[in-house]
């Protein structure tokens, strides 16, 4: 029998589309918040949307277009460490109906940042395992090992605790990119 952790989290973090839940930030662990939206209009149209949006020169947010992907940010004086940024996915469902999926991530630096900061710990924790196994097999002390070992599990906890703080600061803002998607798309 084969078990596919990926496929059991995936199964439990979906969320139906156009669910009230779907935007919920406190009601699930993952820390990149999605959504899915449904639209009556063709995805050319809408990405136009956006287009004018980005030559209208909004003075708090800025878009950039990838084809049929876009982010929304912020800029200027709202900007901070932890504000989010919005990617948007427009897949054509039909000729006149476009399915949006949105995802709210951090700054690109800061997850960057944190990725390096997980592979560091993970990499140090590993070392580590194999150390404290080959000081157990020659029956000498693990004790440090064990403390090495101690410290990085808590770094994770610490480094989900700071991403989950970061979050929160961000929501507000999180709010705030979702009125103007949803202006742009009106």
């Amino acid at each position: 029998m084969r078990i596919n952790f990926f496929d059991i989290l995936a199964q439990l973090n979906y969320t139906k589309p156009n669910s009230p839940k779907a935007m919920a930030p406190d009601n699930e662990i993952r820390l990149r918040l999605r959504f899915y939206k449904d639209i009556n209009e063709n995805a050319d149209i809408l990405r136009s949307k956006f287009e004018k949006f980005i030559y209208e020169k909004s003075p708090d947010y800025y878009a950039k277009i990838r084809g049929y992907h876009i982010w929304l940010n912020i800029k200027g004086d709202k900007k901070r460490y932890w504000s989010p940024h919005l990617h948007l996915e427009l897949e054509k469902k039909s000729e006149n109906e476009t399915h949006i999926r949105g995802l709210y991530g951090p700054d690109p630096t800061l997850w960057t940042l944190f990725m390096f900061l997980h592979f560091m710990i993970a990499g140090t924790f590993i070392v580590f395992c194999g150390i404290a196994y080959t000081h157990y097999v020659l029956k000498e002390s693990t004790q440090w090992d064990l403390i090495v070992l101690s410290m990085m599990i808590f770094a994770w906890f610490l480094l989900y605790v700071i991403a989950r703080q970061i979050r929160s600061n961000g929501e507000k803002q999180m709010n705030d990119l979702e009125k103007v998607f949803l202006k742009i798309i009106e």
